[in-house]
């Protein structure tokens, strides 16, 4: 059974991430869930733990998980941080580990399995040149970007930043994890 490693970051884009969760879970994938505290402030553990039946990875002080952001890493085919905010990418590029998504990225081996980003948030931040910076140094470091869409944005805008949909990320997932995994809803 394929292996997906799940970060999620704080975005209202949480509750898709959520829907893309589920279909992978019921196509077959394995699926690990990590979350920033800031994800937490939109959905909650129970939720993720519900979708996956395993617990995420949340704290990288919580006893009985000090090795997680290692064993996790080893243990994965993909990783995935969808939805992945500006503060993530930013963070990530700047290699600061001081959150579990931070420390699995950099015990992540790079150049044996694939790291994902589906970033999601304001059209602004998108193109803030923090932003466009950070994301060319993880291309540069062989990260994937599944580029944001562009249209309506939960802060009432209309433009690039919007995460993709998550029926359009399962398919990417489920192609990059190979052909014996049943596509959803067949």
């Amino acid at each position: 059974m394929p292996r997906l490693l799940f970060a999620l970051s704080g975005s209202i884009s949480c509750y898709k991430a959520c829907h893309a969760i589920s279909r992978l879970a019921q196509a077959g994938v394995e699926v690990q869930t990590v979350a920033t505290a800031g994800a937490l402030r939109f959905i909650g553990a129970s939720t993720l733990e519900g979708l996956t039946g395993r617990a995420p990875f949340t704290d990288l002080w919580e006893k009985g998980r000090a090795m997680d952001h290692i064993d996790l890493a080893r243990w994965a085919d993909l990783a995935l941080v969808c939805p992945a905010s500006a503060n993530t990418l930013n963070r990530l590029a700047g290699g600061l580990a001081d959150d579990p998504v931070g420390a699995l990225f950099l015990a992540w081996e790079l150049q044996k399995k694939p790291w994902w980003v589906a970033p999601a948030m304001n059209t602004a931040m998108w193109n803030h040149p923090a932003t466009t910076a950070s994301v060319a140094r993880l291309t540069g470091m062989g990260v994937r970007v599944l580029a944001p869409e562009s249209g309506a944005l939960a802060c009432g805008e209309i433009g690039a930043g919007r995460l993709m949909e998550p029926d359009t990320l399962v398919l990417h997932v489920l192609a990059q994890l190979g052909p014996k995994i049943a596509q959803p809803g067949r």
